[in-house]
This record gives C-alpha cells, structure tokens and sequence, in this order.
C-alpha cells in the first residue's frame, strides 16, 4: 500500500523517522549554514514562495478582486493587502513591534538643532533588531509547533493502514499524500466476518492540517464502531452524521465514500456523504457513480441511503479526494474531472498499482514546480478478470 506518504516525494517539511527534531539543537550544533544551499534551486524556491505567500495571506475573494484590477491600482492594493493580512496573523504584542519597526524604518535617520545642540538618530539598526526579534519569537513557535506535528504525524501514520489487503475477487491499491505534515484524509478497511465482506472507505474532512487530522481519526474510530452490523448502509450514514454534528466543530464537516465488496462477488454497495463520484471504467465506457447526499457533520437532519453497484470482471472503480481534481498547475487551472476521466479510459487493463502510479505522475506532470494545495488520496479496485 502506498500511504501515509511513506512513498510520497519528500518535501521541505517532511522528516525521516531516525532525524532528530528540528529544535534539538546539539544535533544541528555542526551544520554549517550554507552547507546544504543548493543555488540552482534558488529561482524555483523563491518562485514557489511567493506564490504560496500570495494563496496563504489572500483568501479566494481577494484574490479575485486582484485579478480584476488595472495593474497600476493592483500594485498598490496587494503590499497593503499582504502587509494587512500578516499584521492580523501575529499576536497583538508582536504585531505593536513590527509595526513600531516600520515606522522607524521608513524615519530612517534624522537631525534635530536644539540652541547649540545636534541630535541626530539613525532608526534603521533598530528596526532591523525589532523585525529580527519578531521573526525569532515565530520562528520558535514553528519549531516548537513542528516538534508536536511529528509526533502528530507517526500517529496517524500508525492508525493508517500499512498494507492493501487480499481479497478474494479483488485486487486494491491505495495511496495519500498530505498537503501538511499531516492530513485530513481518510483511507481504511475494514473485514467482517459474516456475511464474509470487505469495507473500503475513503474519507476528506474540509480543511488540512492538524485539525482536519484530529477530526479524520475521529471519524475512524466512529466507522469502526458502527460499521460491523450496521444493517445498512444508510442507516450507517445516519449514525456517522448523527456523531459528527454532536462531537465536531463549527464549520468543520467531512465527506466519505463507504463501500463494501462481498467476497469473490462483483455486486457492492455504497454510500457516498458528499464525496467526489467516483469513476467506475468499464470495457467501453466510464461512469460516474453520481449517488450522493449531504456531507457529514453538516446538518443534523441530514438521512443518507445506500447505492448498489455490479463490477464486471476486469472493471476498475476509481475513488478519489479533491484534491486529486482540484489540484491547480502555476497557470491556476484545475487538474479536472474531465482530464481524469480521459486518463482512466486507458487504465482498465493495468493492475490497480500500476494504474495508481500513472494518475499520480499525471497529478505530479501537471503541478510542475508548484506544491500541491489539498491532501491527495486515491484508491484503485479492480474486480478480478475471468480466469
């Protein structure tokens, strides 16, 4: 099973398991500072963080108010844009400092004559010094916060599953990569014994990062306690919502696709609380599963219903996050579900993992040198073909 980032292209923020924490420092005493600067990544690391600087500080509203002005007007609203929106980030004490080191900045220095005495003062040194203290003071809670992520992440890497599971009829393949440290997505399996069927979920919580984590093991453990006997489907949606909107939080909300596959046999059943459909590609064609109904933890009065699905022996069922659609390559386009609905077509005769790798290099092709902006998670099931 490729999950949990084991296999995912290491990032910045992405640590092996034997690496100390960043804070420690006698581990990090003997490094020398420019000992790991590469300059030809330069161009592209200072390219990639302005655009992340640009999607981090404005939301989508300004964004687009931005994009709507004459260029004359846009170059001065986007500084007074960012400089507001980071102003409003920091701590109210930090936030007096840095804009007390501004003001002195843009003095500079000046000369006052008082009878016979010269008073000269140059406030640059000092707004360097108060700008330098702010940036340590979040630098260390970074490093402090990256510390508790870590541990964070093993966490869920170990709730996770490690490996795709065997089952008669079936052949699976599953992969997540978390946009952060850590991630809102969900994959799980789940066996039961009798009727003898295997329960495959894929789950996003609106959001990323630690909360959505949080959330997404919450969900988890809930499917785990009401999918075995839950008497159908629907009924099992009724109680993950009911759940979710006693114990989560306020504008937090998670979509899941839930299926079942009895073993050796092609005829499953689904729910889908608000998920992306799901492509099922078939001989000569590829369909959307379209069933859907609200996500959870949404509203209370939300009812859900199961969906019934036959896979014909050779057929591939494509579940997918939205952040595999929703992925945007520096131009801002949307990776789609029209380009992946073409790139599936293709895929029905190659086993699940080799199919997986393609979409995931296809995913990779299109995002070029931008980092992806939402978890990505995708499981691939392909009924056994006709021996």
């Amino acid at each position: 099973m490729e999950t949990s980032g084991t296999d995912t292209p290491r990032t910045d923020g992405d640590r092996k398991r034997d690496e100390p924490p960043p804070g420690n420092g006698s581990a990090r005493r003997d490094r020398s500072v420019f000992g790991d600067f590469r300059p030809h990544e330069l161009p592209r690391s200072i390219k990639t963080d302005v655009r992340s600087i640009y999607r981090f500080y404005l939301d989508e509203e300004r964004r687009a108010e931005i994009e709507k002005m004459r260029a004359p007007k846009r170059v001065l609203a986007l500084p007074l844009w960012l400089l507001r929106s980071l102003l409003l980030k920091l701590t109210p004490q930090r936030r007096t400092l840095l804009i007390l080191a501004l003001i002195v900045a843009f003095i500079g220095r000046f000369r006052f004559n008082f009878q016979e005495v010269v008073v000269s003062f140059d406030g640059s040194p000092w707004a360097f010094l108060m700008v330098l203290f702010v940036l340590a003071l979040e630098l260390k809670d970074k490093l402090l916060a990256k510390d508790e992520i870590a541990v964070a992440r093993q966490v869920q890497l170990a709730i996770l599953p490690s490996s795709d599971p065997a089952w008669p009829g079936y052949a699976l393949w599953s992969h997540t990569r978390p946009a952060n440290d850590v991630g809102g997505d969900l994959i799980d399996y789940i066996e039961e014994p009798s009727p003898r069927t295997l329960g495959v979920a894929l789950g996003d919580v609106a959001g990323k990062g630690l909360g959505a984590a949080l959330l997404m093991a919450k969900l988890q453990a809930s499917l785990r306690a009401t999918a075995p006997g839950a008497p159908d489907l629907g009924a099992l949606g009724d109680r993950l919502n009911g759940i979710l909107c006693r114990d989560g939080l306020d504008n937090r909300f998670a979509t899941l696709f839930y299926l079942e596959a009895p073993a050796g046999d092609g005829a499953v059943r689904f729910l889908n609380a608000g998920h992306n459909p799901p492509l099922v590609v078939r001989s000569a064609s590829v369909e959307l599963v379209e069933q859907s109904f609200r996500p959870l933890g949404m509203f209370p009065d939300s009812t859900y219903a199961e969906g019934r699905l036959e896979l014909l022996p050779g057929d591939l069922l494509v579940v997918y996050s939205d952040g595999l659609v929703e992925a945007r390559d520096l131009a801002d386009r949307e990776f789609g579900l029209d380009r992946l609905k073409t790139l599936v077509t293709s895929l029905r005769d190659r086993p699940p993992a080799e199919a997986g790798r393609v979409i995931l290099e296809e995913v990779d092709r299109f995002l070029g040198d931008d980092k992806p902006q939402d978890d990505l998670s995708l499981i691939l099931i392909q009924r056994s073909p006709v021996a």
